[in-house]
């Protein structure tokens, strides 16, 4: 998080806003030496409250940092597959958990909730005095009301987390006199609310303190990765198009799709406003050849398109486990992450068809004329990688292309991620890479814009939206198409365009693409539009591509309505007799 000296006391206050090793939320923390009274009577001490809360914010590289499960999400998805073969995604792609050792479940729940402890904390005890309150130019114009501001953000924002989880959740927020509510052993925890009712306070919420915030800080040199007025308006936008979406709106009102119209609008309407605007970044010739790529590697700190990131990372842990594997210096990549065939396929030809309605298509010379959005996010056979000397063409052919596999590390599907990835020597000159991945960028709003319009029924107007996307990348602007069709070709564009951001898990529930579908039934598809099936490619000796379910993980296993949702961990169960999510049940 780019602070400045804000890290201070987060060590010693960690005992009072909530972060134990203990297994529930519940459990009260046992170190007496530091009560509220004396933290929050200390600027400094109020100030690390303040900063470890922003921990807690919800992170797509986290991954990344753990031996069992370091990439991303969406290994969890039809979008790619860990070559990894015990890391714990397997087992949700499985349905191998139960509610007793489901460690996403547990972990989420757990982590969330112990934030949002964190958050009441500091909202129930901080002191305007300490703080200072004062009317001041700048940023920090009544900094007490602002902070109070961002944490209810955070607040919320990891509520919406939990209901993309798990679905109905409680609310644990303020009690009815408006005093925020700190569970305790003898507090009663609140029942559970419904996804649809909780994504409505996540929106009602931001309505209340997304103009209580600067839409953007003025100095990001010091402010950047704080909270803004442009994060509450983007989790509005988000949330209410959750709450129109098939999974949460089972009757297809139309009211609640134009309401998330109205929320990315008006996103967009009050972004206009300001000076500063956030903007799909560009290179600074504006190569549509590069424009994509760089938005995830240039630094993510001077980018116009990031609203809100959790934190910036000094690392090259994304090159060492998504680069391709015969890149071994010093940095001996492993390349666990395996884009799908699915995903391949769903980037369009450069005539804006998809590839079965291309006649000049050739499945034999499949990455020729394709969205230029396809070779800056994965790498494939025959693309040039590596920097000076160590550039070369990737060889994945079978079975001994130097990038197809070696050690513990390699290709199940032909493919690498090659979203967030630096190219920089391998040699052991490498030195390690600010990177962030956005809990919000400018990119999302013009896709839920152009996706609540659509559904609202004014798809004339989702056009510009999506047209913008496209125009970065230099794809030919979408026209003429009924909505049925159009629809669908947002939600490709979201697919591709948010790839590895952790969006793909929570769209394919929310779009309900299981339902009406097995893995026998759905082969007559095209791969892009399959679910259920994985698939790869294996280019052979001669050069020919075969094409075929993935080495290693050919399907993913979907039991309807069981795993739209992560169970509520068992040992909450028995602790609070709260009901569990259907299918879960022990």
């Amino acid at each position: 998080m780019k602070f400045s000296k804000i890290s201070l006391y987060i060590a010693a206050v960690l005992s009072i806003t909530g972060a134990s090793c203990s297994d529930s939320y519940l459990d009260k923390e046992v170190d007496l030496t530091l009560q509220p009274e004396f933290v929050f009577s200390d600027f400094n001490m109020t100030r690390g409250v303040y900063a470890n809360i922003y921990t807690y914010l919800p992170d797509a590289f986290a991954g990344y940092s753990d031996t069992q499960f370091r990439l991303s999400q969406d290994c969890m998805t039809d979008n790619s597959i860990d070559y990894w073969g015990v890391a714990r995604y397997h087992s949700v792609m499985d349905d191998a958990y139960d509610a007793s050792n489901h460690w996403f479940a547990s972990d989420i729940w757990k982590n969330r909730y112990n934030g949002i402890r964190a958050c009441n904390q500091f909202l129930a005890n901080a002191k305007p005095s300490v703080i200072g309150n004062a009317e001041k130019p700048g940023d920090d114009n009544k900094l007490y009301e602002r902070w109070c501001a961002e944490v209810r953000v955070i607040r919320a924002l990891l509520h919406f987390d939990l209901i993309g989880y798990f679905g109905a959740i409680p609310l644990v927020a303020d009690d009815e006199e408006g005093n925020p509510i700190i569970l305790s052993p003898g507090v009663t925890l609140p029942e559970r609310t419904s996804a649809e009712e909780a994504l409505k306070w996540v929106a009602d919420e931001m309505d209340v303190w997304k103009d209580k915030l600067p839409f953007r800080y003025a100095n990001e040199d010091e402010n950047w990765g704080r909270v803004n007025g442009a994060a509450a308006y983007a989790l509005k936008s988000r949330a209410l198009l959750y709450r129109a979406s098939a999974l949460n709106n089972p009757s297809g009102d139309k009211g609640r799709w134009q309401e998330a119209a109205t929320a990315a609008l008006d996103f967009i309407a009050k972004n206009n406003t300001v000076a500063n605007k956030y903007r799909l970044h560009r290179t600074t010739d504006n190569d549509p050849q590069k424009n994509y790529y760089d938005v995830f590697t240039s630094d993510p700190v001077m980018s116009n398109e990031y609203i809100l990131s959790r934190s910036v990372w000094n690392t090259l842990n994304l090159v060492y486990f998504n680069g391709p594997c015969g890149f071994s210096g010093k940095l001996s990549n492993t390349g666990y992450n395996n884009p799908t065939q699915n995903l391949v396929d769903a980037y369009e030809t450069t005539k804006g068809l998809t590839i079965e309605n291309d006649p000049d298509y050739d499945p034999q010379n499949p990455y020729a004329n394709r969205d230029p959005r396809l070779a800056q996010t994965i790498f494939h056979h025959g693309m040039t990688w590596g920097d000076g000397d160590e550039a070369r063409q990737l060889d994945m052919h079978i079975p001994d292309g130097i990038d197809y596999s070696r050690g513990n590390g390699g290709t199940c599907t032909g493919y690498y991620c090659k979203k967030y990835v630096h190219n920089i020597r391998f040699d052991g000159t490498v030195g390690n890479q600010r990177v962030a991945c956005p809990i919000f960028r400018y990119a999302e709003i013009l896709l839920n814009a152009a996706e609540a319009l659509t559904e609202a029924g004014q798809a004339s107007q989702a056009y510009q939206y999506i047209n913008e996307l496209r125009d970065r990348v230099g794809m030919p602007a979408y026209s003429g198409m009924n909505d049925a069709t159009l629809l669908e070709r947002i939600r490709n564009e979201r697919r591709i365009e948010l790839c590895f951001e952790d969006h793909r898990f929570f769209d394919c529930r929310r779009w309900k693409l299981f339902e009406g579908k097995t893995p026998a039934s759905e082969k007559n598809l095209p791969r892009y539009q399959q679910i259920y099936n994985l698939y790869g490619v294996t280019i052979n000796t001669e050069g020919h591509f075969n094409y075929g379910l993935s080495k290693k993980y050919s399907a993913q296993t979907f039991n309807s309505p069981k795993n739209y949702y992560f169970p509520v961990p068992f040992s909450e169960i028995q602790k609070t007799g709260m009901p569990q999510n259907t299918g879960w049940e022990m």
